[in-house]
């Protein structure tokens, strides 16, 4: 039988899982370099990055001692919205990726705002004006980097989300595209017209000839012989909306909540492009057989990345998985909130000005207690997107599927559906982001014969249940949302912010 091969190039690692049918046999993962030139400001090295992932690809077929022809095709997953723009001909980028957390084009967000253009983005891309998507970062890079704007006008500049960037290198230049999904996120693309605007390239001053052509997320994008002999790559996705294809959430009202660097929730909302009234995103989901699916979605900045900055930065826990061991010490937390508020708020608040805070500290509050805070934090920052989803959509959320590293901490599972009011079910592989990959390349090619095929893989290692009064839940949240009060607009000259979008 032969394997699957997912790339899971993420924010803080690139990953490569070896898959048969759809277990796991073999997985390796690198770190790659945060780069922090200012307070806000977030890139990588897109070489690093690349390297990694194919050094990722060589060591897990090593591993797993699977031969090259072994391979019937490559899924791509890729971090979204982060932006690298390269030389046509030499290849090599122009400056570093700058990355989906990176808040430097706040500014030029409200000056877009001040101008009445919420309304036009919104209504033609789902997305709300932010700093978060790359139609800025771009503008930004053709602004500031010497001659950039020039050599993009005469073609000698590419433009790529970083399954572009990927895929472009892997196949030695002759493929130079993207997918709906990860289109859906550059806040350029039109989401209804499937093509990138006009209108918003003019707005940007961004040349059409610079960007990739975009296809559906099942598609042939070519063959790669990094490996030795050709493999094709043949399923693309921006990792939220693989995970949600990896968690099998096809019908409309499946949600799930992926817990990575950031948490982000999406809700299949099928043919209908359900427009957000506040807080969240209407997207592009994953879609088989030349269909477009749409989603709801609520990205939440900092999730993943709050337990390791307790990790490395305040020394807190010797390691992630501590977390719950430490908080576990503690009944609760001791009447604190932590707001992780580092580059600004996400859905459903959109305050790029926010800034980290802890409230309510007394002489009493130990590091457990501070530890346990940070857990809840995750899950009261996912609660909030929850209930904005449900009262968007008219749909009840049940049950939440979830996965992603932090997934596996079995007392934030439990805050989840204690504060959420919801059944949390965790599958047996949480690796769902690189196994919607895998199942989106082998839809392509046939390994799989339908959707329908895979509706019945999913098994649940473990299923958490609310277990608290209405009374605790409302008083925990309560108090969050005073919390959030104290972070927001912490960067600006007056108290003044708009509420939501």
């Amino acid at each position: 039988m032969k394997y699957l091969l997912a790339f899971d190039q993420g924010s803080t690692s690139s990953r490569c899982i070896l898959f048969r049918k759809s277990e796991p046999i073999a997985t390796y993962s690198m770190p790659h370099e945060q780069i922090y030139p200012m307070n806000g400001w977030v890139e990588h090295n897109p070489v690093e990055i690349y390297n990694n992932q194919i050094k990722c690809a060589t060591e897990v077929m090593s591993l797993a001692k699977v031969k090259t022809n072994d391979i019937s095709a490559i899924g791509i997953t890729n971090q979204r919205e982060t932006v690298v723009v390269w030389e046509k001909f030499s290849g090599k980028p122009i400056c570093n990726a700058i990355v989906w957390q990176c808040r430097r084009t706040a500014d030029y967000c409200d000056k877009l705002k001040a101008e009445g253009f919420e309304s036009v983005i919104r209504d033609k891309t789902g997305l709300p004006i932010d700093s978060y998507f790359s139609a800025t970062k771009l503008k930004w890079i053709l602004d500031t980097i010497p001659g950039a704007r020039e050599r993009a006008k005469n073609g000698e500049l590419l433009f790529g989300t970083i399954d572009t960037w990927l895929i472009w290198n892997m196949t030695k230049g002759k493929t130079f595209a993207t997918d709906y999904t990860n289109a859906s996120r550059t806040m350029m693309y039109n989401i209804h017209t499937l093509e990138w605007d006009r209108e918003l390239l003019e707005l940007f001053d961004i040349p059409e000839i610079m960007l990739p052509k975009v296809y559906p997320s099942c598609h042939m994008y070519g063959e790669t012989d990094f490996l030795g002999s050709p493999i094709p790559i043949a399923g693309v996705a921006g990792d939220q909306q693989s995970a949600m294809f990896g968690q099998l959430c096809f019908n409309m009202g499946d949600t799930k909540n992926t817990y990575g660097t950031g948490a982000f929730l999406l809700m299949n909302t099928g043919r209908v492009a359900c427009r957000s009234k506040i807080g969240l995103i209407t997207t592009i989901a994953c879609g088989t057989n030349g269909f477009v699916n749409y989603a709801l979605e609520g990205s939440v900045f900092t999730s993943g990345s709050l337990v390791q900055w307790l990790r490395d930065d305040l020394k807190m826990i010797p390691t992630a998985a501590a977390s719950e061991r430490v908080a576990e010490k503690v009944p609760d937390s001791g009447g604190i909130y932590l707001v992780p508020a580092f580059v600004g708020l996400g859905a459903p608040y959109w305050d790029p000005y926010a800034r980290g805070t802890i409230v309510g500290i007394t002489r009493s509050i130990k590091r457990e207690h501070i530890v346990r805070a940070a857990l809840e934090a995750i899950a009261l920052q996912s609660n909030d997107v929850i209930k904005q989803m449900q009262s968007e959509s008219n749909i009840k959320i049940s049950t939440l599927r979830v996965d992603g590293g932090a997934s596996a901490n079995n007392l934030l599972m439990q805050m989840q559906a204690d504060i959420s009011n919801v059944r949390v079910d965790r599958p047996a592989c949480i690796e769902t982001t690189a196994m919607g990959a895998s199942y989106l390349a082998g839809l392509t090619i046939g390994y799989y014969k339908s959707p329908a095929e895979l509706s019945d893989k999913f098994e649940p290692e473990r299923t958490f249940r609310p277990a608290v009064t209405p009374e605790w839940r409302e008083k925990l949240i309560n108090g969050w949302h005073k919390a959030v009060t104290r972070a927001r607009d912490w960067e600006t000259d007056d108290n003044i912010h708009q509420k939501g979008f």
